[in-house]
């Protein structure tokens, strides 16, 4: 069969090669792949900044954001041939933390966990492919075109419910939400808060094309203004930033309505210095009662809820999200940005 392969650590090493075909183990699903999208950690994969591949060879096939259709299921699990599944892309190290050891292997502390794609175990980039049934989670039949977005749903998922949590501190009933980013993270970030009935509202740079015409579709309010401006404007109860960029994170730190949360999605690049007023941060922050957490990654549960959050979503909505498909035999060209492009699938 064909595999989407890379090496990891040698920039330029991105290749559509040969590979044998998988062989369930006890307890695997055997799963007909259908497509794999393609996000940013997997860009600097390709440009050998992050990765590792197994430890018995060289190479690693590329892939976290999976699709597939079950062929064969094992006895006596949830699933049968036909299914439509996704797979859950960490695993728990093998010396589990107590996080680990309690399923909550998204928040590993000792950072042994490997991951599908990323981390020490193949991805799902490949003709066919064999997940854990109890890593397998099954969509919807009529998902067939958008269920890929799952993985970036788990991930959103995750990120409301650490919101909810932090919120849950004292009474706390958030009416508005500013999501900072228009891309696949932030699109789904306002699907959920428009879903929990929030006023949302949708911050990013572009002034047209396919990403505010996607934000109304979601009943949400696009933004493309002064971020200053749009987060005093907004007053937002949450705000969930998706850009990682240095201006938008450290203006909504202070941004929020009083005991406001802001979670922080996007990932910074390093070595941009930024000079700041730390002390006006820190006192906005105490005088308020605000709280900032940090989330990535997801766990089997927040599987599930992106499940049922993409169940309930208007289909074409989803489907616009995906703005262009691209053979696998012609991979690499998805890895080259276009202009309009929110997400981008490798179909199998």
């Amino acid at each position: 069969m064909r595999a989407l392969t890379v090496r990891p650590g040698e920039k330029g090493s991105l290749e559509v090669r040969d590979v044998p075909d998988p062989v369930p183990a006890a307890g695997e699903l055997l799963v007909q792949g259908l497509a794999v999208g393609v996000c940013g950690t997997d860009k600097e994969i390709v440009q050998g900044e992050y990765g590792w591949a197994p430890a018995e060879r060289e190479w690693l096939v590329l892939g976290h954001e999976s699709l597939g259709r079950v062929r064969q299921a094992p006895p006596g699990s949830d699933f049968t041939a036909g299914d439509l599944v996704a797979g859950v892309v960490r695993r728990p190290d093998p010396e589990p933390c107590g996080a680990c050891a309690r399923g909550e292997f998204d928040m590993c502390r000792n950072g042994r966990y490997t991951e599908r794609g990323i981390k020490s175990i193949d991805g799902f980039g490949a003709q066919t492919w064999c997940v854990e049934a109890d890593y397998a989670v099954k969509l919807a039949p009529h998902l067939e075109r958008a269920g890929v977005l799952l993985e970036p749903t788990s991930v959103v998922a995750k990120a409301w419910e650490q919101v909810e949590r932090v919120g849950a501190r004292s009474w706390f009933e958030p009416r508005r939400v500013l999501v900072t980013g228009a891309g696949p993270i932030g699109l789904l970030a306002a699907l959920l808060g428009a879903q929990r009935g929030l006023e949302v509202h949708v911050l990013d740079r572009v002034t047209e094309g396919t990403k505010p015409a996607l934000v109304r579709d979601l009943g949400a309010t696009y933004h493309a203004g002064d971020v200053e401006q749009v987060i005093t404007g907004v007053c937002p109860d949450v705000v969930i930033e998706a850009t990682g960029a240095n201006e938008v994170v450290l203006t909504s730190l202070t941004g929020t309505a009083p005991y406001g949360v802001v979670c922080l999605t996007g990932v910074s690049p390093t070595g941009r210095r930024t000079t700041v007023d730390g002390g006006a941060i820190n006192r906005e922050i105490v005088l308020q009662n605000d709280a900032v957490v940090g989330s990535v990654n997801a766990n089997l549960r927040h599987y599930h809820q992106a499940a049922d959050a993409l169940a309930q979503a208007d289909l074409s909505s989803l489907e616009r999200m995906i703005t262009r498909r691209v053979p696998l035999e012609r991979a690499m060209e998805a890895f080259s940005p276009q202009q309009d492009d929110v997400k981008v699938v490798i179909e199998l």
